[in-house]
Formats: C-alpha cells, structure tokens, sequence
C-alpha cells in the first residue's frame, strides 16, 4: 500500500495522524497549494477520492457548511490501514482504531484545533514564523504527582512552539466553544498552576508554555479573562486569551 502512495499523499495521512480530522479545505490548504482556487479544490477532491477508495482515509456522513458546501464540506479521518501505513499506533501508541470519534460537537472542537495548525503551516510557509512543533491530543497530555501523590493529568488541546527572527515561543492551547461552564475552565485553569508549581514541565522542557484560550468571540473572551483575574496574582501571568480566528498570528507573535 505504501508504494502506491505518492509524498504528497503521505503527508496527508500524517497531517491526519496529527490532528486526526481534516475538512477537504483544509486538506486543500495543506496539500494543494499551487493553481486557482477552482483547480486546487478539483485536484484536493480527486486526491481524497483516490485515497478513500484505498482505505486509508474515511470520509464521514456528515458535512460542513451546509448543502452548498458540497464535497468541500467533507470531512476525513484516518483509518486503522492508513494508520499502519505510516507506522503509528492509536492514541498513546494503543490499539489501532478504524476511525476517530464522531460525534459532532467533538467533530467541531477537532476541526478549531485542525484549523490553528493549517493557519499555523500557511504561516510556516509564508515566513512569518517557523513551526517548530504541533502537536495534538493525546500527544500533549502531561502527568504530574499531585500533593497526596496521586497522579493527575494535564490534557491541552494542542501544544505549539514557533520562532520568529527574535524570539521562540510556547504555548498550551485550550480551544473554547462555548460548551463549558465557567467553572469548569476555573478548575482547568488551576491544574495548569498547579502543573507550573510541579515545576516537571520545566524540568523537561526548561520552560513553562503559555496556556492560551482560544474563543469564539469577544464576549466569551471577557467572561474567560474575568475567570483568568481571579486566579493568584503570580499565576495570571500564565495565561492569555484570544479569538480563534487570529490564533496564528496570536502564536505568530503578531497583534491580530
């Protein structure tokens, strides 16, 4: 199967394996790059076809965008072949599984987390700043012992490192759709400190990521950074907040 997959379709199936869905625009915006926009979203659908037929990706029933969306609504994942074909295990090296979770609210919140990285690539390319690292669930789960040694677990939606001609810079995403009470993302916000107070991300990595919120809109922006102002005053530092749509230049070090 692998022989019968050009570089380009490998790096489908890696993107992927990343990110775990991918819409058929954001394919397009990842894997083809060159042409007018009609032709890129053609050539995007016949590679995705051609894949689909060999089992390596699964398109799901349902679309986005509506019926006039079309095939570019569609949305894919890798399957349990095309995990193998590029030589990675399920989540946390466990089991294979054909697909990935369905549902559409977690479809949602995969495709925000899919659409930071495609904005962050196509800032790699242009040279606004260089991509280091991506990563997304489960690779960015980290554990540390808590105060009665028991173990808990830190579980960003996405961890991204970027450099720019001055600077390099990390940074733990939380992705916000609205769907969690605010003191929900109280406690989530508490477990990072007390994460940062473990010092073991600093052990490993010699620095202690931002964690950035990343939201829909403005409102729910100031309901988290009201949530983020009644923290420990040396802890607020930690976070930041910013709309979805401007979340590649926020980790770009640009000002939306």
């Amino acid at each position: 199967m692998r022989s019968q997959l050009s570089p380009r379709d490998v790096a489908v199936l890696a993107s992927l394996s990343r990110v775990r869905l991918l819409s058929l625009e954001q394919l397009r915006r990842l894997a083809v790059t060159d042409g007018s926009p009609r032709a890129r979203t053609r050539r995007a659908q016949l590679m995705m076809t051609r894949l689909t037929k060999l089992g390596v990706v699964v398109r799901f029933a349902r679309t986005i965008g509506g019926v006039r969306a079309g095939s570019s609504g569609y949305i894919y994942g890798l399957t349990g072949l095309g995990q193998a074909v590029i030589s990675t295990g399920g989540p946390l090296g466990g089991r294979r599984r054909r697909v990935w979770e369905t549902k559409p609210y977690f479809q949602d919140h995969m495709l925000a987390v899919s659409e930071l990285y495609v904005q962050m690539v196509e800032r790699h390319r242009e040279g606004s700043s260089e991509l280091l690292a991506y990563d997304a669930e489960p690779a960015t789960w980290r554990h540390f012992t808590g105060p009665g040694g028991e173990l808990i677990q830190v579980k960003p939606d996405a961890y991204v490192r970027v450099a720019t001609a001055a600077t390099e810079y990390s940074a733990f995403i939380e992705v916000d759709l609205s769907s969690e009470t605010l003191p929900t993302i109280q406690r989530k916000n508490q477990r990072y400190i007390d994460y940062w107070r473990s010092g073991m991300e600093q052990q490993w990595h010699g620095v202690f990521p931002k964690v950035l919120w990343l939201v829909k809109d403005e409102h729910r922006a100031e309901r988290i950074t009201g949530v983020v102002k009644k923290l420990a005053h040396d802890a607020q530092a930690l976070f930041d907040v910013g709309l979805l749509a401007a979340g590649g230049r926020l980790l770009g070090g640009t000002t939306p």
